[in-house]
C-alpha cells in the first residue's frame, strides 16, 4: 500500500465526525494524576457543538465527550512513534461490535492521539 493510500485508509481527512478547537481549561499546577477539565468543539455531520469533560487526560476526556454524543470508542491498543517532523499515533479501537485500526499525525503527541481517536471513530462508523 502506498503512503497516500495508507493515510487515506487509516487517517481519513473527511468523515461524519470532526474535532475542532481543543483545550484544557483549568490552570492546575498540581503534579501527578488528577482530573482536569477539557473543552472541545465537535461536529457530527452538520451538528456542531461544544463539549466539556473532566478526566485524567485528553484521550479519556475525548472518549467521554464522544460517548455523551452517542459515539462509542474504546481503545484496545495504542502506539506512538516519533518521526523527524511529527508524531504518529496508531490505535485499535472498538465500538463494541467492530474494531478498526486508525492513525493520527501531528507535530505533538496529544494532537496526534486526538486525531487517531477521531479517525478510528470515523472508521468504526463506516464499518
Amino acid at each position: 500500500m502506498s503512503p497516500d493510500a495508507f493515510e487515506a485508509t487509516y487517517a481519513p481527512a473527511v468523515g461524519p465526525l470532526r474535532l475542532g478547537n481543543w483545550e484544557c481549561t483549568d490552570a492546575s499546577t498540581r503534579s501527578g494524576p488528577h482530573a482536569r477539565t477539557y473543552r472541545a468543539t465537535i461536529a457530527i455531520g452538520d451538528r456542531i457543538s461544544t463539549s466539556t469533560a473532566a478526566a485524567t487526560g485528553p484521550l479519556a476526556a475525548l472518549t467521554a465527550m464522544l460517548y455523551d454524543r452517542g459515539v462509542a470508542v474504546e481503545m484496545l491498543k495504542f502506539h506512538q512513534l516519533k518521526g523527524d517532523d511529527g508524531i504518529a499515533t496508531f490505535i485499535r479501537g472498538t465500538d463494541g461490535a467492530h474494531d478498526e485500526w486508525a492513525m493520527g499525525w501531528a507535530p505533538d503527541a496529544t494532537q496526534s492521539a486526538l486525531r487517531a481517536v477521531i479517525a478510528c471513530a470515523n472508521r468504526l462508523s463506516a464499518a
